[in-house]
């Protein structure tokens, strides 16, 4: 196998399948979060609303994320993927019928709204086993030696999965209606089932199966706090990703700002995923080992900037392609990130580190909608938006001054460690 080979991980049949699975599941959960979005802002007209929507997530989210990944690093991963994706399947159904105008007619718009928040809050439930199940399958289907290139395949695919579902959902809003783009994001949840269950059952490799839980927690919160390179690298993405939420208040800038409509709305929705996936396919010809901490931190400052100026803009096409520059940046620094995590996660542990990393990066997404939609309405959209980037190129800075170390992370004696193994 050729030493840069950008389809190495590409080469492991399982793998492929993988990808499949994580497509399909991300395709129909960023739709449907996309077309509940539109839904909720058309039932109120409220930015605040949008927040709650990120906000009910959050809570079940964070707040079982280390009891989650206990439970991952004690079971069997496919199982627990397969539990995950059929409540998931199971959302999309309750959705369907709260989208259902033969059945909402009959409903309040508050009782409509609070059942909308309510399936939400189930959904956080999933997401907190979801993502360390995950980040630890995916450990367990390609050989650490490809770490890296099959980091990067894994996130270009999210990024796709990314780019379509809110392309689409804007679209399928227009010609279908809410209601029937439900029931395609049904349709998806259904593929991502089908698929994993071709792939088969591994090994539990967790030496201290039965362990206390509160001692299981514990450790997993130790190791990351005193893995200095971990920590940064959360730390970092973490505020940057909580402060730069402008992507929760699209449907504001997209109705009532830019006044695109849900076309217009879709492709705001889709633009920072496809920067996201250019960069990432790059990625897999020109790896970004070499000077990962420099690379990490630039990264997120340009997003920040780029945050700043979607904000300020009154035109479309700039907005369009300040949030194209804003997902490529961001996709580089995912990139690094999940590098990181792979390489310097043990096996025993991926578990609690993928669910401390939810607790932080992956939950601040929500933390992020709930922080814009309140300042939205403190202080008016644009404002909002405006003070987030600027608090990410502040936190950049804090973080570069504060990390010495950090600025001069290379991840390829690491690589170079495991392709010995």
């Amino acid at each position: 196998m050729p030493k840069n080979d950008p389809y190495a991980a590409l080469r492991y049949g399982e793998f492929r399948t993988f990808l499949l699975v994580r497509f399909a599941f991300v395709f129909a959960r960023t739709m449907q979060f996309i077309v509940i979005e539109w839904e909720v802002y058309n039932l109120t007209k409220d930015p605040f609303s949008l927040g709650m929507i990120g906000l009910m997530e959050v809570i079940p989210a964070v707040g079982l994320a280390l009891f989650a990944g206990h439970i991952v690093d004690q079971k069997e991963k496919k199982g627990l993927l397969l539990k995950c994706l059929f409540g998931f399947s199971i959302i999309s159904i309750g959705l369907f019928l709260l989208t259902w105008p033969r059945i909402t007619a009959g409903l309040s718009q508050q009782f409509t709204l609070y059942a909308i928040y309510f399936l939400i809050f189930i959904g956080g439930i999933v997401r907190a086993f979801l993502g360390p199940t995950n980040f630890s399958l995916f450990a367990l289907i390609v050989p650490k030696k490809v770490y890296p290139n099959a980091a990067t395949w894994n996130s270009s695919v999210w990024q796709m999965g990314a780019v379509l579902g809110p392309a689409l959902a804007g679209f399928s809003i227009h010609w279908i209606g809410v209601h029937w783009s439900m029931c395609l994001i049904f349709g998806f949840s259904l593929i991502a089932l089908i698929a994993l269950l071709q792939i088969p059952k591994k090994p539990i490799l967790n030496p201290r199966i039965g362990e206390p839980v509160m001692k299981s927690l514990m450790e997993g919160v130790k190791f990351v706090y005193n893995a200095k390179i971990i920590f940064g690298a959360i730390a970092l993405d973490m505020i940057a990703v909580l402060f730069g939420g402008a992507v929760a208040l699209l449907p504001v800038f997209a109705q009532d700002i830019l006044k695109v409509g849900p076309e217009g709305f879709g492709v705001l929705r889709a633009a920072p995923a496809v920067g996201a996936v250019l960069i990432m396919f790059t990625s897999a010809y020109y790896p970004l080992n070499k000077n990962a901490g420099i690379k990490l931190l630039a990264a997120i400052f340009g997003f920040g900037v780029c945050i700043i100026v979607f904000g300020l803009s009154k035109f479309f096409w700039v907005s369009v392609i300040a949030l194209f520059l804003s997902g490529a940046t961001d996709g580089i620094s995912m990139i690094i990130r999940q590098t990181i995590l792979q390489l310097k996660t043990p096996d025993h542990m991926r578990g609690r580190v993928s669910s401390v990393n939810s607790m932080f990066v992956g939950s601040s997404n929500e933390l992020g909608a709930f922080e814009s939609g309140l300042t939205a309405k403190l202080m008016g959209t644009v404002s909002a938006v405006v003070f987030g980037g600027s608090m990410t190129l502040l936190t950049v800075l804090g973080m570069g001054i504060a990390f010495p170390g950090f600025r001069k992370l290379d991840l390829r004696k690491d690589l170079e460690e495991h392709e010995k193994e």
